[in-house]
């Protein structure tokens, strides 16, 4: 976590912020895009994240998405959570139908397995990753949707 967290958490609990998230997602993928991956608004905040490519479930067309991560040991936790707003990410969609996705991380593309978690997995995951972002927990408050986590594992392991 780095100095700007703290900020960062009070941000994203306003309770507007889901009306603003393609903003944030068009802005945050051109400072990578600068950056060639070294920036981003989430690396800015001292919180952990990621790229992650899928191709669209239904155009095939790749698509790129920011997102928090959480580490958990060699794996990756990511959540569908959309700030607590009451529509799923596209993203979901094309990461449960996607037979190949990759992350970028630190300017490294990554190929991965993504899991869906469910049940007591699933518990866990999220005990984990509210520890990262605590929002979590007030974002599955704000939606009456089961907020999606999956784990996304390299493919080398």
């Amino acid at each position: 976590m780095g100095v700007l967290t703290p900020l960062a958490v009070r941000i994203g609990a306003i309770s507007w912020l889901p009306r603003l998230l393609p903003q944030i997602t068009w802005v945050d993928k051109r400072l990578q895009l600068a950056s060639r991956g070294r920036l981003s608004l989430l690396r800015v905040a001292g919180l952990p994240n990621l790229m992650l490519s899928v191709p669209g479930r239904t155009s095939g067309i790749e698509r790129t998405t920011p997102l928090l991560c959480v580490p958990d040991q060699d794996t990756w936790l990511i959540a569908g959570s959309n700030f607590g707003g009451p529509v799923m990410p596209a993203w979901v969609h094309n990461l449960r139908a996607a037979s190949a996705p990759r992350i970028r991380l630190a300017g490294r593309e990554i190929p991965v397995v993504a899991t869906e978690l469910s049940g007591d997995d699933r518990a866990h995951a999220w005990a984990v990753m509210v520890r990262t972002w605590p929002n979590y927990s007030l974002y599955e408050i704000r939606t009456r949707r089961t907020i999606p986590v999956f784990r996304l594992t390299p493919v080398s392991q």
